[in-house]
């Protein structure tokens, strides 16, 4: 007859609860704890708080700001996206909104230092292109509007007629075209404040 087995005796619990603490690996054993390390007690006791293996903290690498390129070519961006939204809402309701003319200029100058950084040359950029943007954004407007009489396309007249577009535009220039191009800048030097 076979005898019954016996079962295994659990392992003595230390003090701290650790069932493994008191025991010694072979040395060379692929588990050896660490030569600073106290017995049965915490490997890392004598590190500073967020700090693993001796090293200092990880700190990310920053942002990368101060760059002219890309800031000029996010204003560029911007300007022409600006530009063509601002023409499509004056062409839609038929009249130009001074709020739309500084928000070109913000648009333009927020992307230029978000993109670029606060750099003074960025903002004079973002001035000169939301001026652009606002000529450009009169003329999208006036061509739709042209258009919508003329019941042609709107390609026919802004370009194979851009001539005859500029024409119209500089005798329609009064004052109040002349304050949206003063708020478009306006808006661009806003815009790189805000974003600086």
């Amino acid at each position: 007859m076979s005898q019954p087995a016996q079962p295994p005796t659990p392992p003595q619990q230390p003090a701290d609860g650790n069932p493994y603490a008191g025991q010694q690996p072979a040395p060379g054993a692929p588990y050896a704890p660490h030569p600073g390390a106290q017995q049965g007690g915490n490997p890392f006791a004598g590190q500073q708080p967020g700090q693993f293996g001796g090293g200092a903290p990880f700190v990310p690498a920053p942002a990368a700001r101060n760059n002219i390129g890309m800031g000029l070519l996010a204003a560029l961006g911007a300007a022409i996206v600006a530009a063509i939204l601002y023409g499509v809402l004056a062409g839609a309701i038929e009249r130009e909104v001074g709020y739309a003319a500084i928000g070109v200029g913000f648009l333009i100058g927020f992307a230029a230092s978000k993109v670029g950084g606060p750099l003074p040359a960025l903002g004079v950029t973002a001035a000169v292109l939301s001026l652009g943007a606002v000529f450009l954004g009169q003329l999208i407007g006036a061509s739709m509007i042209a258009a919508d009489g003329l019941g042609v396309g709107f390609s026919e007249v802004f370009f194979d007629h851009f001539g005859d577009l500029v024409t119209f535009w500089k005798e329609e220039f009064d004052f109040m075209s002349f304050v949206f191009f003063v708020l478009g800048p306006v808006g661009a030097f806003a815009g790189v404040r805000k974003a600086g």
